[in-house]
């Protein structure tokens, strides 16, 4: 008996294979100077040629965009206006309440954040809406954890209805969830290219800033944002890059760290 034991072959355990390390131009994000970004919108931007309302088009347009940087693996985040639809403040100064002009104005943003929602969705993207003011019949509330979480799992999310507090508007709302959700910068969406010293429709001699401070912008009343969400952006040091959203490929040179627009930062 023992001799036969001694006749069985000893059988080795194979080593156990490692898994192959992901090459670094694999990892989702690389090459990317930013990957956790907020882009905000104007309501007017989905107008298109349209004087009111919202241009599917257009709408599909910035959907695209969007998948661009999205497939690259960046975490985008979304605030929209809704300055196409109604205009918070236009509607004060024509003698209705302010408070309520408001709330009608946040009630515009969640339409126009749904309408970008299901064209994201139609290219195949997952999206969440966040509204701040409750609506479990049409998005999810505002939790600044989950909206983290979506994020972390390839999920854009767009952020409705503002805060949800009257005489604060969505360029304040855009630097506050910025911030929130430890967003790397703000690239806000316009018709120009950048911050200019004037209006450049208006005014042709206007010369267009490469990179301005914040202190300049509230210094020069340039209208990139308004003074509180300037203000906000400056006490915590996230920049902000204005540009224009209407080129193709805007967002995605922009995020790859290609000089595209105005970078607003302090010194």
């Amino acid at each position: 008996m023992a001799k036969d034991l001694k006749r069985q072959r000893v059988v080795k355990p194979k080593p156990k294979k490692q898994a192959a390390k992901t090459a670094p131009d694999k990892v989702k994000g690389a090459g990317l100077r930013y990957r956790r970004v907020l882009l905000k919108l104007s309501g007017e931007s989905l107008m298109g040629d349209k004087g009111y309302g919202i241009d599917p088009a257009t709408v599909e347009y910035m959907a695209a965009e969007i998948k661009k940087v999205v497939d690259l693996g960046a975490q985008i985040t979304v605030v929209i206006g809704g300055g196409n639809i109604f205009r918070g403040v236009q509607a004060s100064l024509e003698g209705m309440e302010r408070a309520s002009a408001d709330y009608m104005g946040m009630l515009a943003t969640v339409i126009n954040a749904l309408a970008l929602q299901n064209s994201l969705e139609r290219l195949g993207l997952q999206t969440r809406v966040q509204s701040a003011i409750d609506m479990r019949e049409l998005t999810e509330p505002y939790i600044r954890r989950r909206a983290m979480r979506h994020l972390e799992k390839g999920r854009i999310v767009i952020f409705a209805a503002g805060t949800g507090n009257p005489y604060f508007t969505t360029d304040t709302a855009a630097a506050l969830r910025a911030m929130e959700i430890g967003a790397e910068v703000i690239i806000k969406g316009t018709k120009v290219d950048g911050v200019y010293t004037a209006d450049p429709v208006k005014d042709p001699k206007a010369k267009k800033y490469d990179e301005i401070t914040y202190i300049d912008v509230l210094r020069y009343d340039l209208k990139v944002m308004d003074a509180t969400a300037i203000t906000l952006c400056m006490d915590n040091n996230l920049p902000i890059v204005v540009f224009n959203i209407k080129k193709a490929n805007n967002i995605k040179n922009l995020l790859q760290g290609k000089k595209i627009g105005t970078i607003v930062k302090k010194k």
